[in-house]
């Protein structure tokens, strides 16, 4: 049961579906826009852990690497419409391309196959100080590309 929280992996990518609360909601029960920001973003950490990424265990470093972190390094995100509340959204994260230090991952958010939100998010590697650092191999080749 506590897997399914996370979502799946489905073909290149990963599947999330969340419900939308009261909190997510502004006076008239629609989505406010900043609220996507924190859907869009479970959808790429849950990605991660369904990948088998320990974000905490590679923040804190682990087999004797330094310690690095996903950062949102630039995002483009188009409102298509709003959700409301109680609606069950499903966030779609694929993975795009990616450099030695960037991951470009393409996300959306539907509802009822009405597509709601359509982001393109770019990631990147920074080390404890907040430097670029190139991703490890190891967990680039996760990704596929």
């Amino acid at each position: 049961m506590k897997e399914a929280l996370a979502g799946e992996l489905v073909g290149n990518g990963h599947r999330l579906w969340q419900r939308v609360y009261y909190e997510d909601t502004d006076f008239s029960g629609v989505v406010y826009h900043a609220r996507y920001l924190h859907f869009l973003e479970r959808g790429r950490t849950d990605y991660l852990r369904c990948l088998g990424i320990n974000q905490g265990a590679l923040a804190d470093g682990q087999e004797g690497r330094e310690g690095l972190a996903f950062v949102v390094y630039h995002m483009d995100i188009a409102f298509r419409a709003a959700a409301r509340m109680d609606d069950i959204l499903e966030i779609a994260t694929e993975p795009e391309r990616m450099t030695g230090v960037r991951l470009v991952l393409n996300q959306k958010i539907t509802c009822n196959d009405r597509q709601l939100i359509v982001a393109k998010v770019t990631v990147a590697t920074v080390d404890r100080q907040g430097r670029l650092v190139r991703m490890p191999k190891d967990t680039a080749q996760l990704f596929g590309l």
